[in-house]
């Protein structure tokens, strides 16, 4: 919805009184604020800024001691912002508030190079020069907690109470046990436009997933990365609080963001994965971009897990892949081909997880398939059995070492945003570095007494 005169009349209809603007960081993090109608329709006219300190601080707003893009050497000035009406919405559970999605560039369209959406913008204009539009969805999973954020963060974080017992997948009983909770979130996510396909328990306490409708891949990352926060501020209202961290618990399987993609022709709208001709339908072009998507897994690893504890959920081999594999409808795999009809032949990325970002995992992996078509690679042979088990590539197992695999990387750089790419490495370094300083609860327990 780009036409101002249409948005102001849905700003009549529904008594809009205040506008919540924000823009995702380089976590992943929704920053912003509200604004007045008329502040509102002044940026619209010429453009705002916003303080670009939101990339030069991490996720528990500590600045970054070496960034190069924004820090002390710079005063932390505005960088301009930009909101796209394209990305309206009315949030049902604060009346007469409307909501938006900034886009961190300036007036002439110049992007701010550390942006993740201006990143995925950037892969999608070379998509378009091929003649490609692609669409993907997200699906998440994520732990439920009878628990307020001030209670459990006194107690550090032990031993939270899970909204339900034992390890129920599946569970026709919990999800009505819990259907007042599950029918507000999903009527939430409907009236804000982030439609849900598919519902349901996951193996483990309190653990959810939700499969989001596939749209268009930019409208895919606004919904995933939306849908984050919309679930934690509906459980909020219920005194739960929900964690989309990979592996929160122990002796517990981690939280998976499953991606699926697919191109189209852009001239035709024609499917480019699908060919009716070919070995289980999977057309040339499908085989170089999953061919590029595997060539180059273990130098995005960072881009696609991007917290410490992303890794966790990689070394147990529990549902979650440890190396760069495929396989026809294998869950056991990196990347599962799933085939279909002209309108549901796609890929199943199984690497990421909840904690991923999803404007900068979604450039990543189109950037990755685009280089295999580019370049005309060919896949390795599909595993038939487990792939937990394969002699192919692994993937980085720790954020370190999948850092250093994207900075070594000459490839990922030249595909996507140096500058970009410079920054998010000076990111997780600093990630890797409060970490190794942490003394964590496993450290006390094991060598308090005995060392």
């Amino acid at each position: 919805m780009t036409d101002k005169d249409a948005i102001r009349e849905q700003f009549s209809a529904h008594q809009i009184r205040r506008v919540k603007i924000g823009g995702f960081d380089v976590d992943g993090v929704l920053r912003g604020k509200y604004v007045s109608p008329e502040k509102f329709w002044s940026i619209v006219d010429g453009g705002m800024g916003f303080c670009d300190v939101i990339f030069g601080w991490d996720s528990a707003d500590v600045c970054y001691e070496d960034a190069k893009f924004t820090g002390w050497h710079t005063g932390y000035p505005d960088t301009p912002a930009k909101i796209d009406l394209d990305t309206f919405r009315v949030i049902p559970w604060e009346p007469g508030t409307a909501a938006f999605i900034l886009d961190f560039e300036a007036q002439d369209g110049t992007p701010t190079a550390v942006s993740p959406r201006q990143l995925l913008r950037s892969v999608l204009k070379r998509a378009d020069d091929m003649g490609f539009a692609v669409t993907a969805a997200m699906e998440f999973e994520f732990f439920i907690y009878q628990e307020e954020p001030e209670e459990l963060r006194e107690r550090g974080f032990f031993r939270p109470r899970p909204l339900s017992p034992g390890m129920f997948g599946y569970s026709w009983l919990r999800t009505s046990q819990s259907s007042g909770l599950v029918h507000d979130l999903l009527d939430a996510c409907d009236e804000f436009g982030l439609p849900i396909e598919g519902f349901h328990t996951e193996t483990g306490p309190g653990v959810f997933e939700a499969a989001l409708r596939y749209t268009n891949a930019l409208e895919a990352a606004d919904r995933a990365a939306l849908f984050k926060t919309v679930v934690k501020e509906i459980c909020s209202h219920r005194d739960l609080m929900a964690t989309f961290m990979a592996k929160p618990a122990n002796g517990l399987p981690g939280c998976s963001g499953h991606t699926h993609q697919s191109l189209q022709h852009k001239d035709s709208g024609a499917s480019a994965f699908f060919d009716p001709n070919a070995d289980r339908g999977m057309s040339q072009t499908c085989r170089q971009y999953l061919a590029g998507q595997l060539a180059l897994l273990p130098d995005i690893a960072a881009l696609l897990a991007p917290n410490i504890n992303s890794y966790k959920r990689l070394l147990d081999g529990n549902w979650a892949p440890n190396a760069a594999t495929w396989g026809v409808e294998n869950r056991t795999c990196a990347i599962r081909y799933i085939p279909g009809t002209d309108k549901s032949t796609r890929l199943e990325h199984r690497f990421p997880a909840a904690d991923t970002n999803p404007h900068t995992a979604l450039a990543a992996m189109i950037a990755t398939g685009l280089y295999g078509i580019e370049n005309g690679l060919e896949p390795q042979d599909a595993v038939s059995g487990n792939g937990y088990t394969t002699d192919a590539p692994k993937i980085p197992m720790s954020l370190h070492a999948a850092t250093d695999a994207l900075e070594n990387s000459a490839t990922v750089k030249e595909i996507l945003t140096p500058d970009f790419i410079d920054h998010y490495v000076m990111s997780r370094r600093w990630e890797v570095l409060q970490s190794e300083k942490a003394v964590t609860d496993w450290e006390l327990r094991r060598y308090f007494e005995l060392a």
